[in-house]
């Protein structure tokens, strides 16, 4: 199968399996993964371009958050690559940069197209996407909005352990740029937010 039918098919193929998921790590999500990657590709020479936009179509096949804690990424990226004819060699090089980009698994990007999927990904939890994301995760998994007693298994508390992590840890040029934007909304939110809680907002 040659490049674009591949990816129409791998786009239809993450429609019919993440459409309405409800964790924010739907199809809309992975949709513009793959647009701030080719964002991203655009700016940066010497990429993939083929490779890190299948990858990034592909890069929450079988995560762990999805299923029931155990990670099938491998299993179910082969499995679809191989219905499509893909080469040993392209499957590999897909699951290596899917293998890199999750925060959770903290690895580190080792190939231009990793970097880029990887950045794509974490753009996708600043800002105001990011914010709405990070509640629609919490209510999923019946977490408080913030508990001020017992913080650790909050919504909020998921700013300071991953999305503000997040500004620093970008590897391209332009997703530092748009990083820093998204970064510095998040940061007014929580201002907000505590100024709102305290009853101390204007």
């Amino acid at each position: 199968m040659t490049r674009q039918p591949m990816l129409d098919a791998v786009q239809q193929h993450i429609y019919d399996q993440f459409s309405r998921e409800g964790t924010g790590h739907d199809y809309f999500h992975i949709e513009r993964v793959v647009r701030n990657a080719r964002r991203i590709t655009a700016a940066e020479a010497g990429a993939d371009v083929f490779l890190v936009e299948l990858a990034a179509w592909l890069h929450d096949v079988g995560d762990h958050k999805l299923n029931d804690g155990v990670d099938r990424s491998e299993e179910q990226i082969t499995a679809l690559l191989q219905q499509l004819n893909a080469t040993p060699e392209l499957i590999a090089r897909v699951i290596a940069i899917v293998s890199q980009v999750s925060f959770s698994k903290g690895k580190k990007a080792e190939s231009l197209e990793a970097k880029i999927v990887q950045d794509a990904d974490r753009l996708d939890a600043l800002g105001a996407i990011g914010l709405a994301r990070v509640f629609a995760y919490g209510g999923s998994r019946n977490r408080e909005i913030w508990n001020p007693g017992d913080p650790e298994h909050t919504s909020i508390q998921h700013f300071y352990d991953k999305l503000l992590l997040l500004k620093d840890m970008m590897h391209t040029p332009s997703a530092k740029t748009i990083a820093a934007g998204r970064h510095q909304y998040l940061e007014d939110f929580l201002k907000r937010f505590y100024d709102e809680w305290d009853g101390q907002d204007a």
